[in-house]
C-alpha cells in the first residue's frame, strides 16, 4: 500500500492533499506542532472509514534532531515513501533563533527540508514512482544572501519566508541533478486562505486578514498541483499557480545549487 509523508499536514494544502491521499487508499503519516490537530485529522479519516491508514506525528521540524526522529519513525514504519510533501512554514515579522542557533525560517523551512529529502531517499526509492513536493519560490522569490544565508543583518519580514524559498528551488534542483530517480517538483501556489501559522506585527496580520478572505481555498490549490504530483513530467519541475515555470534560470542553477548543498552540509557538520 501506497504511503505519503506530509510536512505542515494539519492545514491548508497539506491537509487537503491528505485528504485526498487517504481517499485514494494511501497510508498517510501527517507531522505537524499541535497534536490537536493531529488527533481531529484522525478522528475524520476514522468517520471515514480510514482511520487505521491516517497518522500523526508531532514534531518541531525547526530542530535538527526531531527531522532526524521522523526520518528513522518513517523508516521504522514504512517500507517505502510514494509521496513527500514538504510544506512545514511558519512566518515570523521579527527574527528569532532555534535551541540550534539557526534562524527560525531557515531552519524550518529550508534544512528541515534538506534533511528529509535526503535522509528519505532511501525509502523514496522503494516506491514504484516516487515524487517530492517541495513548496518553495517557483523561481519568483530571490536572490539569494550568500553572504547572510541566516539573515543576521536587516532581517526582512515577510521576505524571510522568500528567502527559504528561493533556498528550497536550489536544493530541489541539486537533489534532481544527482537523484533523476527521484522527481522533484517546487510549487509556488500564489496566496492560499490556509491558517497563516505564524507571529505577525499589526500590519502585517492585517495584510494577512485581507488575504484570507479574498484567497483561492486549499482545495483550489491541491486541484492546480495534483496533475503535476500524479505524473511528474521531468525530474525538476516548477509550478506557480498551476502553470509550469522554466528551470533553466538563475533561480535553479547547477553551480549555485551545489554551492548551497556544500554550505549545508558543512554547516551540519559543524552542528
Amino acid at each position: 500500500m501506497a504511503t505519503a509523508v506530509i510536512t505542515g499536514g494539519t492545514d491548508g494544502i497539506g491537509r487537503a492533499l491528505a485528504t485526498v491521499y487517504l481517499e485514494r487508499g494511501h497510508h498517510v503519516l501527517v507531522v505537524g506542532t499541535n497534536p490537536a490537530k493531529g488527533a481531529a485529522f484522525r478522528a475524520e479519516a476514522h468517520r471515514h472509514g480510514a482511520g487505521d491508514r491516517a497518522h500523526f506525528l508531532a514534531a518541531d521540524l525547526s530542530l535538527v534532531a526531531e527531522n532526524h526522529r521522523l526520518i528513522d519513525h518513517v523508516t521504522t514504519h514504512h517500507p517505502a515513501v510514494d509521496v513527500l510533501v514538504l510544506g512545514a512554514r511558519y512566518h515570523r515579522s521579527t527574527r528569532a533563533e532555534t535551541a540550534d542557533g539557526l534562524e527560525a525560517n531557515f531552519a524550518l523551512f529550508y534544512l528541515s527540508r534538506h534533511l528529509l529529502s535526503h535522509g528519505l531517499l532511501p525509502r523514496l526509492r522503494r516506491a514504484e514512482r516516487p515524487v517530492v513536493l517541495n513548496f518553495g519560490g517557483a523561481g519568483l522569490t530571490g536572490p539569494v544572501r550568500w553572504d547572510d544565508l541566516q539573515l543576521r543583518h536587516d532581517y526582512p519580514g515577510t521576505g524571510a519566508l522568500g528567502h527559504s524559498g528561493s533556498l528550497c528551488d536550489l536544493l530541489a534542483a541539486h537533489l534532481a541533478a544527482t537523484h533523476p530517480d527521484v522527481p522533484q517538483l517546487v510549487n509556488h501556489p500564489g496566496t492560499v486562505a490556509t491558517s497563516f501559522a505564524g507571529e505577525y506585527d499589526p500590519a502585517t496580520a492585517a495584510h494577512v486578514a485581507h488575504l484570507r478572505a479574498h484567497a483561492k481555498t486549499p482545495a483550489q490549490a491541491v486541484a492546480q498541483i495534483l496533475p503535476y504530483l500524479d505524473a511528474p513530467p521531468a525530474p525538476l519541475t516548477a509550478v506557480l499557480e498551476g502553470h509550469r515555470v522554466p528551470t533553466d534560470t538563475p533561480a535553479f542553477d547547477p553551480a549555485a545549487a551545489l554551492r548551497l548543498h556544500t554550505a549545508t552540509e558543512e554547516l551540519l557538520a559543524a552542528l
